[in-house]
């Protein structure tokens, strides 16, 4: 079936600039495209008329947004920057704002970016990147400890093959086995999630440094890789000597053959779980700006003909945040007390108790940590902490995971106790 001509332009000027990214997309995201033509254009040109009917939205004689006072008034910005529709791509300002964060707290980054597309949230983003690159059957690349939603998304949603490698070798981060999973000929997907979950790990410099060699290595034997870099947990590193950037900064510009996608938002960084505020952010060696446009076109494409566009209030919110000026200090206190929580489970975790019962992965960042049990099963174990001691887990591949995250610091020396209680009573 032939694109429609809008897709086609698209296509072409990525065919010209970086034939690689074309070999990427899908099947859809040869396809999709965001239309410049019809309503959102024809109400784009009309949008500073005296008179201006193109609008599908009511307004109050004058001029401002119709709204309820029982809604209304519990927020104190602008109704304009709360009850209107957003752009399909996002707030100009927020979209600028966080592409310049993004060099900010990547000092070593320099490559060109697109400006970021806002999406509703990372699930929509990772969804939005599936339409646009997977097609049926492709592989999608994991560490064999991943977020369970990778799966209903690639997967489910758009029929790919999920392969894993071994996310630890010994002490760290199996970068061998990253290596076979990226042998072979062919369009590559590599997601990586860092800090990750369900671990709480990222890499060292060290081993940032060797994934980004061997994905050299792989685009230099003529593989078109994607990798998508989702950074939900951004920032939340508490050791030494771990790669404190995003491995986006590492794959953008790397080599005409990889396209990296850093896909990240306000959820984790700004705390602000349920605002579901994302973005999409490409970079590619030599990419130019006509390439970045036609990117952003056609993410924006996805989101318009998915949710029509992220929500108003909440983009408002985020950048009202972000320009605050205590926005920095409060950040800086709340990323203490989890680093706080953090050492906590790592004297607790000393205990010689523990050691004959279970033993933690590698874990130095973000929300999580997990433990592997050498004689219980981990749902039974999670079965019997909530029915015995009013404790929740996640029991996932094998391990249980543990959100210290969302536990106080005196509680999380009775979870320990507690799955120590319910290993020796259920062995």
């Amino acid at each position: 079936m032939p694109f429609n001509k809008q897709a086609e332009e698209l296509n072409s000027i990525i065919e010209e600039d970086c034939p690689a990214i074309l070999d990427l997309l899908s099947e859809r995201g040869k396809g999709i495209f965001f239309p410049k033509l019809g309503i959102v254009s024809q109400s784009l040109e009309a949008k500073n008329t005296k008179i201006n009917a193109t609008i599908g939205i009511a307004k109050e004689d004058d001029g401002s947004p119709m709204r309820l006072s029982a809604i209304a008034d519990k927020i104190s910005l602008d109704p304009n920057e709360v009850f209107t529709y957003a752009s399909s791509f996002g707030k100009q300002q927020l979209r600028e704002l966080w592409k310049k964060n993004i060099y900010e707290k990547n000092p070593s980054l320099k490559a060109e970016l697109s400006l970021p597309v806002v999406t509703n949230a990372l699930t929509h983003g990772l969804y939005t990147l599936g339409y646009l690159f997977v097609d049926e059957n492709d592989e999608v690349i994991l560490p064999d400890l991943y977020w369970g939603n990778y799966s209903l998304i690639f997967r489910q949603g758009f029929g790919a093959a999920i392969k894993t490698f071994n996310t630890f070798s010994q002490h760290g981060f199996d970068t061998a086995s990253l290596k076979r999973a990226l042998s072979g000929k062919g369009k590559k997907i590599l997601l990586l999630n860092f800090p990750n979950n369900p671990a709480g790990y990222t890499p060292t410099e060290d081993e940032a440094l060797k994934i980004t060699e061997i994905i050299r290595e792989r685009a230099e034997a003529g593989c078109r890789i994607l990798v998508i870099c989702d950074d939900a947990y951004f920032g939340l590193v508490y050791e030494e000597g771990i790669y404190k950037e995003s491995i986006f900064s590492n794959m953008a510009g790397l080599h005409e053959n990889v396209l990296a996608v850093k896909a990240d938002g306000a959820t984790k960084e700004d705390f602000v779980w349920g605002l579901r505020v994302g973005f999409l952010t490409y970079s590619c060696k030599s990419i130019t700006k006509n390439v970045c446009e036609a990117l952003e076109l056609k993410t924006t494409g996805v989101v318009r003909s998915t949710i029509s566009n992220a929500s108003h209030l909440s983009q408002s919110l985020v950048l009202a945040g972000m320009e605050s000026k205590s926005s920095e200090n409060e950040k800086r206190a709340k990323y203490e007390i989890l680093k706080s929580r953090y050492e906590k489970v790592k004297s607790c975790l000393d205990d010689p108790r523990y050691s004959d019962l279970f033993e933690p992965l590698p874990f130095n960042s973000g929300y999580f940590m997990c433990i592997r049990l050498k004689k219980n099963d981990p749902e039974s174990v999670r079965k019997a902490l909530l029915e015995r001691y009013d404790t929740g887990v996640i029991a996932i591949s094998g391990v249980i995971r543990i959100a210290y995250s969302s536990l106080g610091e005196k509680e999380i020396p009775l979870i320990f106790e507690n799955i120590c209680k319910v290993c020796k009573n259920i062995g």
